[in-house]
């Protein structure tokens, strides 16, 4: 079993930044990759960004590409989504997920492993 928790969410002006945080523990030496998707009101949840633990190139999302970095620290077991420029249009919960195993690397099924979501607000 892995547990995942993020933190980092807040209230930011539009064109601020954000870095949040998800902290992987128990079975971490199985995590094949990562993942950030987000849900805003009303919506599906969707996929906003991905890195493998091994160190494959980061996938993301078109609409935060140039604007989200996602990175990982094996040492501390913590991957990180840095959101620069933010616009109104993320606001969202933003959850962290992982898995053990391969799939498609955007779709929610290929996760086992869920956190509890960390809401973001951007104001305009």
């Amino acid at each position: 079993q892995v547990q995942v928790v993020e933190s980092g969410g807040g209230l930011v002006q539009a064109g601020g930044s954000l870095r949040l945080s998800c902290a992987a523990s128990g079975r971490t030496f199985s995590i094949y990759r990562m993942a950030w998707f987000r849900q805003a009101p009303g919506k599906e949840r969707e996929f906003v960004a991905v890195i493998s633990w091994s160190g494959n190139r980061p996938y993301y999302t078109d609409s935060v590409k140039g604007r989200f970095t996602i990175s990982r620290d094996n040492a501390k077991d913590t991957v990180y989504l840095q959101m620069n420029s933010l616009k109104p249009e993320d606001t969202a919960v933003y959850y962290c997920a992982a898995t053990d195993s391969g799939g498609y690397y955007n779709t929610e099924r290929t996760y086992a492993y869920w956190g509890q979501g960390t809401q973001v607000t951007v104001s305009s």
